[in-house]
């Protein structure tokens, strides 16, 4: 199902805990608000892409047992409030233990007004390549220091920092890394095949 765009007048918008509250209404659907103030209604994943996202998660969560005072890692249901007045739900995430702790336990519940430093965007079968290259393009001009986009459809992959893109992948036979932001952080692409 390719994502369904609803457009309001500037006028109507959703306030965040409005929007927070249409999200938890309506959670069999994936919502995200973009930088214009539309929502993006998305469709569940499918069951190759959940597979994906378990294996990912099971990567992250062995990386950080030593690392505990590091940060937190966040689940594919976590919307981020970002500077530019969007919410984005990476498929994965991770903030730094600081700028974490130093959020409120309101802002914490609801969508947490921080950027996080590094998140992970996985191609599903519903979505477009250029979207969410240009979705990763928003996290880096909101702040996120790192991203890894992977397309398990195409079987390529890319590392974004700040600046754009600095690396990428044609082929699942490498290996993505965390650059200078985590740089103990490496995972072999074969394991998600």
């Amino acid at each position: 199902m390719e994502p369904i765009v609803l457009k309001f007048p500037t006028h109507h918008q959703f306030t965040d805990n409005e929007l927070f509250d249409f999200c938890a209404a309506n959670d069999w659907f994936k919502i995200e608000r973009n930088k214009l103030g539309q929502l993006i209604i998305m469709s569940p994943s499918g069951g190759t892409t959940g597979r994906i996202h378990f294996k990912i998660y099971e990567f992250l969560v062995h990386w950080s047992v030593d690392k505990k005072d590091l940060g937190y890692l966040l689940d594919a249901s976590v919307g981020f409030r970002l500077p530019d007045s969007s919410v984005l739900a990476p498929d994965a995430a991770f903030v730094f233990k600081e700028r974490w702790d130093n959020l409120t336990q309101e802002e914490r519940d609801k969508f947490p007004p921080i950027c996080p430093d590094f998140v992970i965007e996985v191609r599903s079968q519903s979505d477009s390549i250029n979207q969410l290259k240009e979705k990763m393009n928003d996290w880096m001009a909101n702040g996120c220091r790192l991203g890894w986009l992977i397309d398990p459809i195409a079987k390529k992959a890319w590392i974004y920092a700040t600046n754009g893109v600095v690396k990428s992948f044609e082929n699942f036979e490498a290996q993505l890394d965390g650059l200078d932001v985590l740089p103990e952080l490496n995972l072999n692409l074969k394991l998600l095949v």
